[in-house]
């Protein structure tokens, strides 16, 4: 797996790190229990419910890593100071052509919302932005092609 650094803020780090402790103490041993019941039933081959255990198995090993991984490489991630944008700002920007400003706080890929306005520091509005401070203009990539905005405040 990757070694690249994941960019959290406390919070989520301590959400995934109960996650974790949940998979590895509660739901390995549900899953265990579901692989018993299910070879109790017989035959394996045509046995729906230990398929589907294995199945929840898999996904749950497959969560576990990804997580252990996660969190070997993190970077909590504080609110951010200054005027450069970085991991934790939050920035407002005012995109070419529009009225509306539009708010966003960047944060690590595994954090993104836009519901909630958190964009990744890996988007291509996210990556434009980095280092960039307020009043500066910034061009980024869309599947509608290039849009321009400027950094109406950061903070």
């Amino acid at each position: 797996m990757s070694e690249e650094k994941e960019y959290l803020s406390k919070e989520k780090f301590e959400e995934l790190s109960k996650e974790l402790e949940h998979l590895k103490s509660v739901r390995r041993k549900e899953i265990a229990e579901q692989l018993e019941f299910a070879k109790g039933l017989g035959d394996l081959s045509e046995n729906a419910e230990y398929h589907e255990a294995r199945q929840n198995q898999a996904e749950t090993e497959e969560r576990v890593a990804k997580l252990e991984q996660m969190i070997k490489n993190v970077v909590i991630t504080e609110k951010h100071k200054g005027g450069i944008i970085g991991i934790g700002s939050t920035v407002t920007i005012l995109r070419d052509g529009d009225k509306d400003s539009r708010r966003y706080q960047i944060v690590g890929s595994e954090e993104a919302n836009t519901k909630e306005g958190k964009i990744s520091n890996k988007s291509p509005l996210g990556e434009a932005l980095m280092g960039k401070s307020k009043d500066e203009k910034v061009s980024y990539e869309t599947p509608i092609g290039i849009v321009s905005c400027g950094v109406v405040n950061v903070e």
